[in-house]
Formats: structure tokens, sequence, C-alpha cells
């Protein structure tokens, strides 16, 4: 039975992982909502049509910038959801909000300590910019070993040639092993089940209460609600092995 400490290098997704995407999405979308006579919409109903409607964006437009990708998002979004028609600088202001999108109260913490164990790389599908922004102000300019972007790769998770260019790159770069590979996540349709696909083993971070990227069918070779809880679960092991 493989242990966490058997791992040299951990890929994180970084928005719904890190960075609370479902909770930055939903303020940003709020001008819109204040301005529209049903302001009942569920929160879960108003992320999975988002979730969908993102998806399609992103198989159509595999090169389009992640900000961009929200742009384009926006009317649609609102059109599914019966929401009035948002102008088009309303629309780019949702696709720029990304950068200002805040982090879950234990990651900074938890990225330090497991920083003391793992390389520790993103495999993002945000575009460079929002990431540099949203790294600066909600994860405190914390210092990654590695920053992959779709926007680098040209496609978008769940495509598995995302997680082939990490894996070719963390071996080139660290001289990492995909068997030494733990993908790192909150997400079942983007990180988890491409990450089998690939091959490697995958930590996930379940977030309760979380909707965007979720399956039916879920998999993981360990799962905690939080990055603490696994940071716990390290420093346990670690504690062990002394």
């Amino acid at each position: 039975m493989a242990k966490l400490t058997d791992f040299k290098l951990l890929s994180f997704d970084v928005y719904g992982t890190l960075i609370d995407w479902e909770r930055g999405a939903l303020t940003a979308l709020q001008p819109i909502l204040k301005t529209t006579q049903n302001r009942d919409l569920d929160e879960k109903h108003i992320l999975s049509v988002l979730h969908t409607i993102e998806s399609d964006v992103e198989k159509q437009h595999p090169g389009w910038k992640y900000a961009d990708v929200l742009t384009a998002v926006h009317p649609k979004l609102c059109q599914e959801l019966g929401l009035v028609t948002p102008s088009a600088e309303q629309s780019r202001a949702f696709g720029a909000s990304v950068g200002s999108w805040p982090a879950f109260p234990d990651t900074v913490a938890a990225l330090k300590r497991l920083q003391r164990t793992y390389k520790l790389v993103v495999l993002s599908n945000v575009d460079n910019d929002s990431f540099r922004a949203g790294n600066a102000e909600a994860l405190e300019g914390f210092e990654f070993d590695a920053v992959y972007t779709a926007e680098d790769i040209g496609s978008y998770k769940p495509n598995l040639r995302n997680f082939e260019y990490m894996l070719a790159h963390v071996n080139e770069e660290f001289g990492v092993e995909r068997g030494k590979v733990l993908q790192t996540a909150q997400s079942q349709f983007h990180d988890h089940h491409p990450a089998k696909e690939v091959g490697i083993s995958s930590s996930w971070i379940y977030r309760p209460g979380a909707v965007m990227g979720n399956r039916e069918d879920p998999v993981f070779t360990w799962k905690f609600d939080t990055l603490a809880d696994m940071a716990d679960g390290v420093d346990q092991e670690l504690a062990e092995k002394n």
C-alpha cells in the first residue's frame, strides 16, 4: 500500500482546490443577479450550468485564454439562467475577475507545510496573467516550483495532453518520474479521472459542498476534506517514520 510520503511531487489544480472558484464566480456574477427580478436562483444550479457551458467553450476554443473563455461564457450563462442580457463590458469584467477570487482559508499554511516534503507544481486551466494575479493576491505570493497553465499547453483539462505535458516537464526539470507524482485536486471531471487515465495517483481535496467538476463515479487514491487535512496526514506519516 502506497503512502503519501512515497511521492516526491504534488501537481495542483488551483481554482477549486487552492482558490475558491465557486465563491469567486458567484461573487463576480452578483452585478447581473442584482438587476434581475428572479433573485432566488439556487447557487448549486448556477454553478452546474456554468460548469457545462464553460466546458463546452473550452472544448471549442482550446487556445483561448481562460479570462476570454469566461468572458464568452458570461452571456450564455445569463441567457440560460433567464437573467438580463449583459453588456460587453460586464462580460469582460466577469472574465477579468479570476485574479481576485479568494483562497480557501487553509490553503497557504498547508502549502507551506507540504513544501517541506514535496516539489509543488501547478497544472491549471487558467491563463498566465490570471494565475499571477491570483497567486500574488489570494495565495500571498507563494512560490511554486513550476507553473503549467492551459495557456502554455494549448488545451484545457480534462484533455490528457495537459497531464502528459506536466509529466514530461517535471521529469525533465526535476527528474521526477510519473510514479512519484501525486495529482492533488478537487475536481473529479478535470483532474482525478484524467489522472487515472494517464496512470498517476491522486489525492482528492473534497471541499465539502463543492459542485464544480463533480461526478457520480469518483476515483481517487486518497481523500481529504481540505488541504490542511492532507498536510496533517503527511505529517502523521513523517512522525511515524521517525
